[in-house]
C-alpha cells in the first residue's frame, strides 16, 4: 500500500438512510455520534428523499427513524455557531437554515403518503418539531421530548408551530417554557404521540402501522390527508363548507365506489388508487 493510500480518508456513512420495507420507506438519520442533529445536510437529504417520495407510487408510506440512542438533538448548533463569524454575524445562513428547515417540516405535511416517526432516546428542540410534524408517532418507553431553547436563550420558536398544533395550548407552552422533558407517556397523554411500545420495538411497531394505512386506498388517504390539515386551520363555519366539497369528489371517485360496494356485498375491495 502507498503512503498516499494510507493516509487516504476513510469515506464517510451517508447521514442519511433509505431502506425499502414493502410499500414502505424508511428513512433512518445517521449521526449517531451528533445526536442525529439536523445538520443543513441533513435537512437537505431529508426533503430531497420526500420530494421523491411524493412521486414515488410504489411507496405508500413512510417511516422516519434514527441510528443511535438519540432520535434527534434539534438543529446542529456547532454548524450554526460556526457561522457568528460571517459579516452579517450569520444573520443570512440563520434565516437560509431556519427557512429550509421549515419547508422541509412542511414537505412532511403536504406529502400524500402517512409519515410515522419512530423514536427512540431524546427528540429535542427540531427533533421534537419533527416529531410532531409526522402524522402519526410511535415511541418507545425510554424516548423523551423537549423544546429547551428557552435553557440557552434560544426560544424554540419553528418548533413552536408544530408543538402547537398538535397539543393543548397549556402544555405546549409548560414545555416551551420550562424546556422541561416529558417522557414517552406524559407525550402520550397530551397528544404528542400515539403509542408508546417496548424499548427497541419502535421501528416495527411504526413500519407496522405505516403498512396499516398502506392496505387502504392511496388517492383516499391522499385526499384525507390534505383535507385534514387544511380544515385545520378553518373556521367551524369554512372546515364543514370545505369539507363536504371534498367529500362530495371523494364520493366520486372509483375508489369510494368500490369501497362502498364491497362494503355492502361483504367482499375485500380491490383499489385502483384513483
Amino acid at each position: 500500500m502507498s503512503a498516499q493510500a494510507a493516509r487516504a480518508p476513510s469515506p464517510q456513512p451517508p447521514i442519511l438512510l433509505r431502506e425499502t420495507v414493502g410499500p414502505i420507506a424508511v428513512l433512518t438519520l445517521n449521526r449517531p455520534a451528533a445526536r442525529n442533529s439536523l445538520s443543513a445536510a441533513m435537512i437537505a437529504s431529508l426533503h430531497a428523499e420526500l420530494n421523491d417520495i411524493s412521486s414515488d407510487k410504489a411507496v405508500r408510506g413512510v417511516v422516519i427513524a434514527a441510528n443511535g440512542p438519540a432520535f434527534s438533538a434539534g438543529h446542529d448548533m456547532k454548524e450554526l455557531t460556526a457561522r457568528r463569524t460571517d459579516p452579517d454575524r450569520g444573520r443570512a445562513f440563520f434565516a437560509e437554515m431556519m427557512t429550509a428547515c421549515s419547508a422541509m417540516m412542511q414537505a412532511i405535511v403536504h406529502l400524500p403518503k402517512p409519515v410515522v416517526a419512530s423514536v427512540r432516546g431524546i427528540a429535542t428542540a427540531a427533533g421534537c418539531q419533527l416529531v410532531a410534524s409526522c402524522d402519526l408517532a410511535i415511541a418507545s418507553e425510554d424516548a423523551k421530548f423537549a423544546t429547551p431553547g428557552v435553557d440557552i436563550g434560544l426560544f424554540c420558536s419553528t418548533p413552536m408551530v408544530a408543538l402547537s398544533r398538535n397539543v393543548p395550548r397549556k402544555q405546549a407552552m409548560e414545555m416551551l417554557l420550562t424546556g422541561e422533558p416529558v417522557t414517552a407517556a406524559r407525550a402520550r397523554e397530551i397528544g404528542l404521540i400515539n403509542r408508546v411500545v417496548p424499548a427497541g420495538t419502535e421501528r416495527d411497531a411504526a413500519i407496522a402501522l405505516a403498512e396499516q394505512v398502506a392496505l387502504k386506498s392511496a388517492y383516499t388517504v391522499k385526499l384525507g390527508k390534505e383535507a385534514f390539515y387544511r380544515q385545520a386551520e378553518m373556521s367551524l363555519v369554512d372546515a364543514y363548507r370545505y369539507a363536504a366539497e371534498v367529500m362530495t369528489e371523494n364520493m366520486m371517485a372509483r375508489d369510494a365506489e368500490e369501497g362502498i360496494g364491497a362494503f355492502i356485498e361483504k367482499r375485500t375491495p380491490t383499489w385502483r388508487d384513483e
